[in-house]
């Protein structure tokens, strides 16, 4: 039998599918919100992290260390770089996941992780720096799902902030840095706990906003979060 783990930041970004599958909490995983599911073939874990990136490696370490997942799916909402052609509600998936935010910044300007040469994971004869790959095997199988479903996925760099991104030139600097589609505060930290465990992960994220000058009334986030996990039922299901 898989094993699928499933984290998102706040409930509305994992609720649908927590209802979807029926998914009961998990008593015993407190301090954290865990539900698990159990079909014939499969058994599914959602984790609601919280936000930001201390949130997200404490709870995906947990749920990987209590169930030992073949997959490991973070989702949720996310907001789309200028000029990387995604509209509100529309679904992105990673390629890869970035640590934006984690470097040094010097005189001639700001550095990434190799500059200090010290990598945030180094295993298998892997040095994972500020970026990490997601897994080509479930990205083809989403694409592949997408494709059967008439549903548009988009692909590409999905960078991980701390401070989010409340005005267009901030957009465009970090677009312009890492050739990124979109931004969030959890994935690349769920990225790398799938990596020091050696777990296959997936992002599939829904188009909350724009990266632009922050005014939340353009913002939908419910949209969004139910795209995401409108797809994810059916990747689920299908994997």
């Amino acid at each position: 039998m898989k094993t699928i783990a499933v984290t998102a930041a706040t409930p509305v970004e994992l609720s649908a599918l927590v209802k979807a599958f029926g998914a009961q909490r998990n008593p015993e995983s407190l301090p954290w919100d865990i539900f698990v599911a159990q079909d014939s073939s499969s058994r599914i874990i959602f984790t609601i992290s919280g936000i930001g990136t201390a949130n997200a490696s404490a709870a995906a370490a947990l749920a990987a260390h209590l169930f030992a997942p073949q997959l490991m799916i973070t989702t949720g909402c996310a907001g789309a770089y200028p000029g990387c052609g995604l509209n509100i509600g529309d679904i992105a998936l990673a390629t890869a996941e970035i640590f934006a935010d984690a470097g040094v910044a010097i005189p001639e300007g700001w550095r990434t992780l190799e500059h200090i040469g010290i990598p945030l994971l180094e295993q298998n004869g892997n040095r994972y720096f500020n970026e990490i790959a997601l897994s080509r095997q479930a990205n083809r199988a989403a694409l592949h799902l997408a494709d059967s479903l008439g549903t548009a996925l988009f692909p590409g760099k999905f960078l991980t902030v701390a401070t989010c991104s409340g005005t267009t030139a901030r957009g465009v600097e970090l677009k312009n840095r890492f050739d990124g589609l979109c931004e969030n505060m959890e994935g690349a930290a769920v990225a790398l706990v799938a990596a020091r465990y050696g777990i296959e992960c997936l992002e599939i994220r829904g188009i909350s906003n724009q990266v632009e000058n922050r005014d939340i009334s353009c913002w939908d986030v419910g949209l969004a979060s139910a795209k995401a996990q409108l797809f994810l039922e059916q990747f689920i299901r299908n994997y």
